[in-house]
């Protein structure tokens, strides 16, 4: 029996150790905010933070997820919207918007570890989530807005 914390809530799961977490989050708990993108984590669509890093659930096995803090999109801000999520918002960043909770989860990852970023250190961060519609500037904006919010 394989138990973890997601959003808060601890959950146990009697299942093929080997299942990627995010068939768990997605088919189980019924957490469809993270994306299956291209199954071997290099987009970042399914994006989850473990342990509060960012991580590719659908390369995560539930084994790998025993004992840890998952975080998903619905549980990123427990009392309204994460000042990531409200940059978004504000910047009007999505397109197609298919990408855009792995987007979110990993720039709510790095702002914790760094505040005042410069666009160079944003591009580094997030160069592994990829947007197909290329709204990439618009991420940056929105990056630095809400770094301005984060205490």
């Amino acid at each position: 029996m394989i138990q973890l914390n997601v959003n808060g809530i601890a959950q146990s799961f009697d299942g093929d150790p080997e299942m990627p977490l995010l068939w768990y989050l997605r088919d189980i708990l019924g957490l469809t905010g993270s994306k299956f993108g291209c199954g071997v984590g290099l987009c970042g669509a399914c994006t989850v933070h473990i342990n509060g890093q960012a991580t590719r659930s659908c390369i995560t096995r539930m084994g790998d997820a025993a004992a840890k803090e998952v975080t998903t999109i619905e549980g990123l801000q427990e009392d309204g919207l994460h000042p990531v999520q409200k940059a978004w918002m504000q910047i009007n960043v999505p397109q197609c918007g298919y990408c855009q909770v792995g987007q979110i989860m990993q720039a709510a990852a790095f702002l914790k570890t760094n505040k005042k970023p410069s666009d160079k250190q944003i591009d580094e961060a997030m160069s592994g989530n990829i947007c197909r519609c290329g709204t990439y500037q618009r991420i940056r904006a929105a990056i630095q807005e809400a770094a301005k919010e984060i205490p």
